[in-house]
């Protein structure tokens, strides 16, 4: 294997079957827009605002909208293969957007705006997007990213007779047809990853891996015609966009869309709209466990299970909120480079079998692979590491992106072997059927290299979470001139009482010498992105006072 097309295609293979051969049940989304567009009353969205109005789309006017918008883009001159942006947030017009541009075969480019003008100013130039669907309180914001001018912009206003904004074009815009052909090969979106150093990097997916990992997520959640999911999760972000817009499309379900997560409101909607599925990510486990809500009637209404990934979930977490609640929580994993989701626990596991392979390992499992996709645990060669061995977690499948936009740097490191390389380290263990389940113990460059032994920060993040007087906390590698690195802790106190000799003592019980944080330091925050992934590098900086200590038993 030569080329890095070749490494490429390999990466998309699983189990054997090439990405082209791999059984999708549509050939393209607007086909599923087609199909589905015969469903007249049925609801496809449901949204609630911030005032918590209610809002529904049924399956005919959800399409009735994409087509008028497919002919809004058109005019406006995007063609297929052209890239558009939205500057939104959780709202029905910015799902419309996104199907509107698949309708067409073009490609679009999420944008958080949480993130500064800096990287949002390079993520447009970057994607070299062709117009920008914009919210009206992000349109000054746009307009000064865009100082040239050189890029449309069309502002999207809740205003629905605000002159020449998206309801007003939207609404004098005939019905677009249908277009034939297969477009799985057509870019879907690019998602711009958040790292916290140097630019981010553009992952470009197919409308092939949106198909192929929605219906994989439908089938092993049992998503149906008749399930109705909820989405607290931002749909600029792979898993709000996926798991809880694209997966219910595909199947003729109905989805439950929130402007933002309300602890509040968040199982009195379940019962309300008799929400079978959520998907979240572990902070909002916390967040729900910290206000102590009343899910009985969530689950006499037929709440099923929480789907969780995204980031880092410990054993003590899911264990408290299992016992409290008394509701599965459906652990996964997955990475915007695999659409969203590569693996997760079966969902129809004994509680026996549940709690060994959530709590047994020092790490909750990540779960078993999707049918569409394959993994491994690798070596830094790219050999086949065997059970219980660590390694880099690598897959294949149909889920696995194109490239990453314009670097090619990066996709010779992310396709080495003929695998996508995921960058996380981890380790797998088969069951008694030889079903192989896997575990994260951590990002590979997050690893704390302390006096030439590797320390996996997850494993740290466990018993710092279930130390005396901590809310929450995590492990930070900091710089040492005695070790390298050293560990430290950083942590949200549970209250007034900062007794950082406890949480040391506590951690030095329960870790050996060399593992177990030698600082704490206490924080109003951690450092997340947008879904609840740590950020441990950014905080480094923190512990720079303990560079030249020794630490001793």
């Amino acid at each position: 294997m030569n080329t890095l097309t070749e490494k490429i295609h390999q990466a998309q293979t699983a189990n054997g079957i090439t990405p082209e051969k791999h059984q999708y049940p549509f050939p393209s989304i607007a086909a599923a827009l087609e199909a589905y567009s015969m469903l007249s009353d049925k609801p496809y969205l449901i949204y609630y605002d911030e005032h918590n109005n209610r809002f529904e789309y049924s399956y005919s006017l959800f399409i009735e909208k994409v087509r008028r918008a497919a002919t809004l883009l058109t005019k406006r001159g995007v063609k297929r293969g052209a890239r558009i942006a939205t500057a939104a947030h959780n709202h029905p017009d910015t799902i419309i957007q996104y199907f509107a541009a698949w309708m067409i075969g073009a490609c679009v480019v999420p944008l958080n705006m949480t993130e500064d003008d800096n990287r949002l100013s390079y993520i447009l130039e970057n994607s070299e997007a062709q117009i920008v669907f914009c919210r009206e309180e992000y349109y000054a914001r746009i307009e000064n990213i865009l100082a040239s001018g050189q890029m449309d912009i069309v502002k999207v206003s809740d205003n629905s007779s605000a002159k020449d904004c998206f309801h007003e074009l939207l609404d004098a815009a005939p019905l677009l047809e249908f277009p034939s052909g297969n477009f799985l090969d057509d870019d879907a979106l690019i998602v711009y990853t958040s790292g916290t150093t140097g630019n981010p990097k553009g992952v470009v997916l197919m409308q092939r891996n949106l198909i192929a990992d929605g219906v994989d997520i439908a089938g092993w959640h049992g998503i149906t015609p008749y399930s109705r999911m909820m989405c607290v999760l931002p749909v600029h972000h792979v898993n709000g966009c996926i798991v809880t817009h694209v997966t219910p499309f595909l199947v003729g379900a109905s989805v439950v869309l929130n402007r933002k997560f309300q602890t509040e409101y968040f199982f009195e909607r379940i019962a309300c709209e008799k929400v079978d599925v959520v998907s979240v990510v572990p902070t909002l486990l916390a967040f729900l466990l910290d206000k102590k809500a009343d899910a009985k009637t969530a689950i006499e209404a037929g709440f099923h299970h929480i789907i969780c990934g995204a980031g880092p979930l410990t054993c003590d977490l899911v264990r408290t909120f299992e016992d409290f609640y008394g509701i599965p929580v459906i652990h996964g994993y997955g990475l915007s480079e695999t659409t969203c989701y590569t693996c997760f626990l079966p969902v129809d596991l004994s509680d026996e079998e549940r709690t060994y392979w959530l709590q047994d390992y020092g790490f909750p499992s990540i779960g078993v692979p999707l049918p569409c996709n394959e993994m491994a645990i690798c070596d830094t060669l790219g050999n086949i590491l065997p059970e219980m061995e660590r390694g880099e977690i690598c897959s294949r499948g149909a889920n696995v992106m194109r490239e990453y936009f314009n670097n090619p740097k990066a996709n010779e490191d992310a396709f080495t072997f003929g695998w996508f390389r995921s960058g996380d380290e981890g380790f797998y263990k088969n069951d008694d059927q030889g079903r192989p389940f896997f575990f994260i113990t951590g990002r590979i460059k997050e690893l704390i290299i302390r006096g030439g032994v590797n320390l996996a920060p997850l494993e740290i993040d466990e018993v710092i979470s279930r130390a005396p007087g901590v809310k929450a906390g995590i492990c930070v590698g900091f710089e040492n001139n005695f070790y390298g690195e050293e560990v430290g802790a950083l942590v949200i106190p549970s209250g007034d009482n900062l007794n950082s000799d406890a949480i040391l003592e506590f951690c030095s019980q329960h870790l050996p010498f060399h593992k177990a944080p030698k600082v704490v330091v206490f924080t109003d925050s951690l450092p997340v992105t947008s879904t609840g992934k740590y950020q441990r590098n950014k905080v480094k900086h923190v512990f720079a006072e303990w560079k030249d200590v020794q630490f001793r038993r």
